[in-house]
């Protein structure tokens, strides 16, 4: 089965037993996940579809955090020119790494 999940702000293409990285969710390393908003629901050949409006109903997918990080660090820079301001900034963004046990 192939679903099409919304969190984070973001769509996400899933399929059972793969490990996507989300946006941070609640949760230690070994707890369960569910997400409800299923957005598409598909066989392998895409023959069985379904589309929700916005979302299917009833569906939902399970799985399993994996762990909780932060990605490497990126540089922000401000600068205006000819007023001699400039600043830097780092930022480090939460994830947190999924494995999909289920779609369904």
């Amino acid at each position: 089965m192939i679903a099409i999940v919304k969190t984070g702000g973001k769509q996400y293409t899933l399929k059972e037993n793969d490990t996507v990285r989300v946006e941070k969710l609640m949760g230690e390393a070994g707890d369960s996940i569910i997400f409800e908003e299923v957005l598409l629901l598909a066989d392998e050949s895409g023959k069985k579809l379904q589309v929700g409006s916005p979302t299917v109903s009833g569906a939902k997918v399970t799985g399993t955090v994996v762990k909780q990080g932060r990605a490497k660090k990126i540089t922000v820079v401000k600068y205006k020119n000819k007023t001699r301001y400039k600043r830097t900034l780092g930022h480090r963004q939460h994830f947190t790494d999924v494995k999909i046990d289920k779609i369904g």
